[in-house]
């Protein structure tokens, strides 16, 4: 990236929840300049001051209160290069198909397209090989596109285990069996949430379609990007075929307001497994191409290894590198499997926005998005 340049980028959704933490990050990025906001028809032609009601623990960045609001049209946000949605799933799906159609660079926190087999599913440390299908989700397109694709990152749970999960597997080869149990903050819901008298004083032990998206979602970030059989020239994700990984999942909403908490487990193929020691070694040894490559977004420590017997906590960890790394804590030997621990992400950070940043930065230091 050149230095001084910058980049024009549009957020959608920008009055909700998602859409105010792209805000906040992006205006004090050092490539990326906010340039269009877009929110539904009702919000349209007020400023953003008026237009949102401001849930971020940060003031209102002074630069985007006065800015107008515009519908999600793409005509719109044509002079941008780049486009964050922060859409909900039932609107996303059309608005971001559109934005692609008409040339645009989408990066995606919403769950409508995790599963296309053109679109990749990125977890910005974890695997930003798969940027490399993007020529192909071009070519397949009708008609064929020049600069307009689609990339999301991952469901706010799926992307807290894989990061540690990735460092286990580089260091000491594939996984055999994965159980995890979480425990999911409230803002992972949105605004206004789970109701008060659903959530205090309890837990929630089902949140819809989350495990399922866990067990697939996983297996399509950890898998390879490989030639598909019998069709020369075309990639496909092998979802992990090549090692196969089991994956349950159970999921749970706890009253806690940010802060993704996850109980792991895991069996390696490799015999004997390593110690626990070497497995925090591992993790906290784990530098991903989004750090080498200079991403700015990124954290100095994708992953803390704590010590101390009852970390991580989600109201003492989750602001750590404003919530852009994982903490993991409790590495023991597992009775049943061979390794368990806890780990930590925030939700509404690495599980959501920031992780959308650093990909489109990734995608900008890869050439996949012109400087």
């Amino acid at each position: 990236m050149e230095e001084g340049r910058q980049i024009n980028v549009g957020v959608l959704g920008a009055t909700g929840t998602v859409g105010q933490r792209f805000v906040t990050l992006l205006s004090a990025h050092p490539w990326f300049v906010i340039h269009k906001l877009g929110a539904s028809p009702r919000s349209a032609g007020k400023t953003y001051k008026e237009a949102v009601n401001w849930k971020q623990a940060t003031a209102m960045p002074a630069g985007v209160k006065g800015m107008v609001v515009q519908e999600c049209k793409p005509e719109h946000f044509a002079d941008c290069a780049i486009v964050f949605s922060g859409l909900d799933a039932d609107a996303a799906g059309d608005i971001e198909t559109a934005f692609r159609a008409a040339e645009l660079a989408v990066f995606s926190n919403a769950k409508n397209y995790r599963r296309d087999p053109n679109v990749p599913l990125i977890v910005p440390f974890v695997n930003p090989g798969h940027l490399a299908i993007i020529p192909q989700q071009q070519a397949l397109h009708s008609p064929p596109l020049q600069k307009g694709f689609i990339v999301t990152n991952a469901n706010c749970s799926t992307t807290g285990i894989v990061i540690p999960l990735a460092a286990l597997e580089r260091a000491f080869g594939p996984l055999e069996l994965l159980l995890v149990t979480t425990m999911q903050a409230i803002s992972g819901a949105g605004y206004p949430g789970v109701s008060s008298l659903d959530i205090l004083d309890n837990i929630v032990p089902h949140i819809g379609g989350e495990e399922e998206k866990i067990e697939w979602e996983t297996l399509k970030i950890l898998g390879g990007l490989t030639e598909t059989e019998g069709e020369p020239g075309r990639k496909s994700f092998d979802m992990h075929a090549r090692h196969p990984l089991r994956v349950s999942a159970a999921c749970n909403r706890v009253p806690v307001i940010d802060g993704h908490t996850e109980c792991v487990s895991v069996r390696f193929a490799r015999r004997p497994p390593p110690s626990p020691q070497q497995v925090r070694e591992a993790l906290a040894a784990f530098t991903p191409d989004a750090k080498a490559l200079g991403c700015p977004s990124a954290p100095r420590y994708t992953i803390t290894v704590h010590e101390e017997p009852d970390r991580p906590q989600p109201r003492l960890d989750r602001g750590y590198q404003d919530g852009a790394g994982v903490s993991v804590g409790r590495v023991r030997q597992c009775p049943v499997l061979d390794i368990k621990f806890v780990v930590l992400s925030n939700n509404v950070s690495i599980g959501a926005a920031t992780s959308s940043i650093i990909n489109a930065e990734l995608a900008v230091l890869k050439g996949v998005v012109p400087a």
